[in-house]
């Protein structure tokens, strides 16, 4: 008996203390009392004070770390200092919640810049000073891992088929189909395996195109494209320089990021010049 009171007013506590938050026609409200008002343009939505005073912008990002991982946030500005942004992350009231309730929702039940007396300017002020971390799962973190490795790469396909990092010629492709050129997708569905060698022709491996499957020469495997929907839907074809930041990472021994440039002997003439 005595639990089942607790419970009740447990449940009863939680009911009375829920707030409910509605927007209608621009006008943010908040147990039935009008605190701010938004506006929106594309996926940036600017919120503003009663009086139409613009003070700050919760702009959504849902971007492609590398492969199917996708990585979806906010940026928030204050109006007056576009300079300094800041990446949180967002909940949402409901599954099926739009952009603008989930930036209403996360600006009052998150981040507490918002409540019952309108934009909270010190809180607003205290969320810029101490910028929270995002808290990212293992999977993207790994992806951005990931990313960071192959931007080091700077990674590019020629128009021969040949793979550069950061300019210099490191490998390239063979069995290049007929689209290759006009298309920097691979489209065509061939029996005939894309094959990717070094600089000293070793083989590194292949993309399987009826499979969409990257084969490394020691037998690792990756599926480079996996069928998704909704926001995170990415691009049903791979291109040829994701195939190569793919196998890079797959094969370390494939690409060595260079940290510095190593500079030879300078010669002139079929002369060595005196070292100083």
């Amino acid at each position: 008996m005595q639990k089942s009171l607790i419970l009740f007013f447990t449940v009863l506590s939680f009911i009375c203390n829920a707030q409910i938050i509605k927007t209608k026609r621009g006008i943010v409200s908040l147990d039935g009392t009008h605190v701010a008002k938004i506006s929106n343009k594309s996926n940036e939505y600017t919120f503003m004070d009663l009086k139409e005073t613009p003070i700050f912008t919760v702009e959504f990002v849902d971007k492609s770390v590398v492969d199917s991982v996708r990585d979806s946030y906010v940026k928030i500005n204050r109006v007056y200092n576009r300079e300094k942004t800041l990446d949180l992350d967002y909940i949402s009231p409901s599954a099926f919640s739009g952009d603008e309730k989930s930036a209403v929702y996360t600006c009052i039940k998150s981040l507490k810049i918002i409540d019952e007396r309108g934009i909270n300017i010190k809180n607003l002020d205290e969320l810029f000073k101490n910028m929270p971390k995002r808290k990212l799962d293992n999977k993207t973190k790994e992806a951005y891992t990931i990313r960071t490795k192959i931007d080091k790469l700077n990674l590019e396909v020629n128009s021969v088929g040949e793979i550069l990092s950061n300019g210099v010629p490191v490998g390239y492709f063979t069995n290049l189909p007929v689209s290759f050129g006009s298309d920097d997708r691979i489209t065509d569905k061939t029996f005939i395996d894309i094959e990717i060698y070094d600089a000293k022709s070793k083989y590194i491996g292949k993309y399987i195109t009826t499979t969409k499957q990257i084969k490394t020469a020691g037998g690792k495997t990756f599926t480079i494209y996996r069928e998704m929907s909704g926001r995170a839907s990415i691009l049903k074809y791979p291109t040829y320089k994701a195939i190569a930041e793919r196998m890079a990472i797959l094969d370390p021994n494939f690409i060595k990021i260079q940290e510095k440039v190593i500079v030879g002997d300078v010669v002139k003439d079929g002369v060595e010049k005196d070292k100083k």
